[in-house]
């Protein structure tokens, strides 16, 4: 595994510190409706804080077409100063004589949040010159966003590189990636991973990676129908993407050439429409009528699925199982992670998670805390998972020490 800078490895005292956070969180009326993604960076913020760094905030937030006061990020640095209970300084711009002279009145300890970078088209530009104005307002950065880690912007990348900043990897960064050594670099087997979600196209490469990787993949979600049909089966009204049915045989001939066992639906619940509580039942996926769709595994996978994380030391899960938004279809998303939860909490499992739909399901079942590690990454998550380097990750990693030729 490469091996990066951390919090462990920096002197902040009397710095200015960057540090690049995720406050793109929803708001409603006005105020954040949900501060785990804050939540997750008050640790590193503490701490520097509490070594006497002055702590420079960065972060997008939504997609702005240049300043919008609807996108500031001020009543994001209001609620971070609750989470905290410290005051937290705002400054209305990232760069330039405003951000200049918050940066300048500040003593050791204090915080202060920038407004949006995505107000400057330089940020996802990633333009070398924006990212220097950045970079001359601290002298040390820490990224603490993995969330973001994906994107090739000037506030994640070019800050550090044209900058010529030294880069450290936040406490919420250093959990993420420790997260993924552990479920990958040194995973203890057997590795069973969960691919669910609507598309086979989004998460191709995933699964490629995957199949290299597990000893068992289990695929579930509408993207399990492509999968069915490449099996010769008929699937009814279900989502299938019929052009990438080629691709998913594909994928199931090279898991039996690995020696991979590969876990689909063998029975469905079924409903003619997508809607909550809509008169459903349960077939096998041999018997979909035409006139139906497959909305959930049914109870004779479930109950597969979770013998199949019995024998499992490690479990990488990303994408729910059926319409979990909409009862009685999210079942089988719920009890198959009320089944990981157990064995993880029994010390049996150990247990991975991340993307937007995965987190919801997670907390749909009321599991999330008794998981090892849920990433908030979403994408970047995924692009993990499929073997890429981000791109901000990248900038934090140390050169590999030069071997010596033998004399």
């Amino acid at each position: 595994m490469p091996i990066f800078r951390n919090l462990d490895d920096a002197e902040v005292k009397g710095k200015r510190v960057l540090v690049r956070v995720d406050l793109n969180v929803p708001m409603q009326d006005g105020k954040v409706a949900d501060s785990s993604r804050i939540e997750e960076i008050v640790p590193t913020i503490a701490e520097l804080t509490g070594k006497g760094g002055k702590v420079i905030l960065l972060s997008h937030f939504g997609r702005p077409k240049g300043p919008d006061p609807k996108y500031s990020l001020r009543p994001v640095a209001a609620e971070l100063a609750r989470l905290i209970k410290r005051p937290v300084a705002f400054a209305d711009d990232c760069v330039g004589p405003n951000a200049q002279a918050a940066v300048a009145a500040m003593r050791n300890g204090d915080i202060l949040c920038l407004e949006n970078t995505r107000f400057h088209s330089g940020e996802e530009k990633n333009d070398k010159d924006f990212a220097k104005q950045l970079a001359a307002l601290g002298d040390i950065f820490v990224n603490d966003a993995f969330s973001a880690a994906h994107r090739e912007h000037a506030s994640t990348t070019s800050i550090v590189t044209a900058g010529k900043l030294p880069a450290y990897a936040g406490r919420a960064m250093k959990a993420e990636l420790d997260a993924l050594e552990r479920a990958f670099e040194r995973p203890e087997h057997p590795v069973t991973a969960i691919v669910g979600g609507a598309k086979v196209s989004t998460k191709l490469e995933l699964l490629g990676n995957l199949l290299t990787k597990v000893e068992t993949l289990i695929i579930g979600g509408a993207m399990a129908n492509t999968f069915l049909v490449a099996q010769g089966k008929r699937v009814g009204k279900s989502l299938v993407e019929t052009e990438l049915v080629g691709a998913a045989h594909e994928i199931l001939s090279r898991a039996r050439m690995l020696r991979r066992e590969i876990v689909l639906p063998v029975d469905a619940v079924v409903a003619a429409e997508l809607a909550a509580h809509a008169p459903s039942h349960v077939v096998s996926v041999d018997d979909v009528g035409a006139d139906v769709m497959i909305l959930d595994i049914g109870p004779r996978t479930i109950e597969h699925v979770i013998s199949v994380l019995a024998r499992s030391k490690t479990l990488v899960w990303n994408g729910p199982f059926g319409a979990f938004e909409h009862e009685p279809f999210d079942n089988g998303t719920i009890e198959v992670a009320e089944a990981a939860a157990e064995l993880t909490a029994a010390g049996k499992l150990a247990s991975f998670a991340g993307g937007g739909d995965t987190v919801a399901a997670l907390n749909v079942a009321s599991v999330k805390d008794r998981i090892t590690h849920v990433s908030t990454g979403g994408g970047a998550f995924l692009e993990s998972l499929e073997g890429k380097t981000l791109p901000g990750v990248k900038v934090l990693l140390l050169p590999e020490p030069s071997r010596a030729t033998a004399g």
